[in-house]
This record gives C-alpha cells, structure tokens and sequence, in this order.
C-alpha cells in the first residue's frame, strides 16, 4: 500500500513536471514565432506566400502591398469559414470568389509560377519616373500616352496624374486577363463533371464568372474611353477627384442608381478617402526612401547606424502596412456599396 502510494505520488509529480514543461515550451514556441515574425497570418497558405515573398525581396513598397492584400484575404476567409459553418455558401459562390480573388493576388506579385512579362517589382522612388523606353504593354495605351506627352495641355502635375491613371488601367487589364484566366480552367473542369447536381452548382459558378468578366470588359473600355477624352481635351477646371482608384468610384457612382443625396453624401466619404489614399503614398515614399538610406548605412558597417535605421525602417513599414490596410478595406466598402446600387464588381 505505502509502495503503490509512493508510485502514485511520482506519477504526479512527474505529469506536473510535464504539464508544466510543455506549456513553457508552447510559450517558448509562440514567443520565437512572434518575434521571429514566423506566423504573419492565421491561414497558413498566406504565411506561405508571405514567407515566399521575403525570400524573393520584393521591394518594400510591393511587400506592404502585398501585406494589405494578404490581410483582406484573411478577413475575408475567416468570414467565409465561419458562413460556411451555418450553411450559408452552398452554392459556393462566396468559396468561387476567394478563391479567384487569391489568384489575382499571386499573378499580381509573380507568384503563380507563371513567366510574365510584367514589371512586378520596382524601386522607383515615386509613380511619375517614368524611364524613357518604358511602356504600357499596350499598344493602345501607349500611343495615347506618347500623345498625351506631346501634347502640351498638361502641367507635369497633371501629367504625374494622367500617368497615374494609365497605369492603374493596365493593372485593371492584367486583373482581367487573370480572371479570364480563371473562367477558362473552370470551363475544363466543368467538361469533366459527371454528376447532375454537381454539373448544376459548376454552372451557376461559371455564370458568376462570366458576369463578372463581362462587367470588368465594360469598366476597362469606359476607363479607357475616359483616358482617350481626357488626352484630346485635357483635365477639366472642376475634377472632382485626383486619384485613380477615387476617381473610378465616382464614375462607377454616376453609372449606378444613386439618388442625388447619396451622390452628394458619397462625394463627400470619396474626398475624404482620397486624403487617405494620398497619406499612404507619402508612407510608402517615406518607406522606399529609408530602405534606400538603411542600404547606404549597412554599406558602411557602422552597427549603431545600421540600428538606428533598421527601428525607422521597421517602424515605417509597420505604418505603411497598417495604413495599407485600412485604406483596401475602405476601398472594399465603397465598392460594395457602390456595387449594391446597380452593380455587380468588387476587386482587390
């Protein structure tokens, strides 16, 4: 008796000892991910791609793009999971759209293992230096542009933001060759479905994406027709917006059915995340121009310089992401709402 007590005891305290044990080790564990910066996402496809971007180096300013967009994607998926759980998604549009909306974000960073031509990576300090011999990667685009240029109507501001514009118009036309993309490998699948049921969840999805494709096509020509009018006449004295991303909103707001007020109360909510938009280049800026300065300094070897830039560098790409962020999610609220009013389009 006194034997099997001794032994009961042992027993007891050698599973405390282990509890114990483990859970300094699970502590250990979750303090070198955390500081390591090992686990950036709960999803681990996204830490994956994470990880794999920081092997590639991209430039600062693509990593905390890349950042707000993997944040989205994180959002978004977490929602859906839990939906998912209440039966919510069973068509399974919801699943159809995150799962494009994460291949548009690997084609956009040249992680979908594919050659493209693209410029994915740049450290030109600001969107306006633009090198001589560079192009649009589209014709027509690229003779508007040289038009534009030659033209004489625009100020080297305006001719900053009429770049600007250009340039978002081709990243609308990768985003869409993407999608395209997307649709035509549904399409191979949907040829090898044999159950009934199954062939009719794959058709409704398919639908889904062919009006979303049709609905980007009439964006990009009504974008590009907006770049055309405004290369032959010039910006008008009474522009509402700068930015292009804003000012696609406001076109998309114009198209839908909105009343008057709404118009008036978007207008309004549209200047206010312009400030936003523009406060973000200025981060992003700031950022690429301290990646540039901590590159000199490591050069020279002076540790407590090298230091000193690594915590402004780290904490201006910590803003940047931060801001980032907050600035896609409003993006993705007024495109919703927007797109409740008598559209069908949501993007990254």
């Amino acid at each position: 008796m006194k034997m099997q007590f001794i032994i009961l005891i042992s027993l007891f305290v050698i599973g405390a000892m282990a509890g114990k044990y483990s859970k300094e080790m699970n502590e250990q564990n979750k303090a070198s991910d955390k500081n390591n910066n090992q686990v950036e996402f709960r999803i681990a496809k996204l830490n994956q791609i994470w990880e794999k971007a920081l092997r590639m180096q991209l430039a600062p300013v693509r990593l905390s793009e890349l950042h707000s967009d993997l944040k989205i994607q994180e959002k978004d998926e977490l929602q859906w999971k839990k939906l998912k759980a209440e039966g919510l998604d069973e068509d399974g549009e919801r699943e159809a759209k995150l799962r494009r909306n994460f291949s548009i974000i690997l084609a956009k960073y040249g992680m979908d293992g594919k050659k493209d031509t693209r410029t994915l990576d740049s450290n030109r300090l600001k969107d306006h230096d633009f090198k001589e011999g560079e192009t649009f990667d589209d014709p027509r685009l690229d003779k508007l542009w040289n038009k534009a240029k030659s033209s004489g109507k625009f100020s080297d501001e305006e001719l900053q933001t009429l770049q600007r514009e250009f340039k978002h118009h081709k990243d609308r036309i990768n985003e869409y060759n993407i999608v395209m993309d997307t649709v035509s490998r549904t399409e191979e699948i949907h040829k090898n479905v044999i159950s009934p049921l199954e062939g009719e969840v794959k058709e409704h999805v398919l639908h889904q994406k062919h009006a979303d494709l049709k609905q980007r096509m009439r964006d990009l020509n009504q974008g590009f027709e907006r770049l055309r009018k405004i290369t032959h006449e010039g910006y008008s004295d009474d522009s509402e917006f700068k930015e292009p991303r804003v000012i696609e909103l406001w076109e998309m707001a114009k198209r839908s059915n909105l009343s008057e007020d709404e118009l008036d109360s978007l207008k309004e909510e549209l200047k206010h995340f312009e400030t936003k938009v523009e406060k973000h280049q200025h981060y992003q800026e700031q950022l690429e121009l301290s990646h540039q300065k901590l590159k000199h300094v490591e050069a020279l070897g002076d540790e407590d310089h090298i230091m000193r830039n690594k915590e402004k560098y780290n904490t201006l790409a910590e803003k940047a992401r931060e801001m980032g962020y907050k600035m896609k999610k409003h993006l993705q609220d007024l495109t919703n709402k927007i797109s409740r009013n008598g559209l069908q389009h949501n993007e990254l």
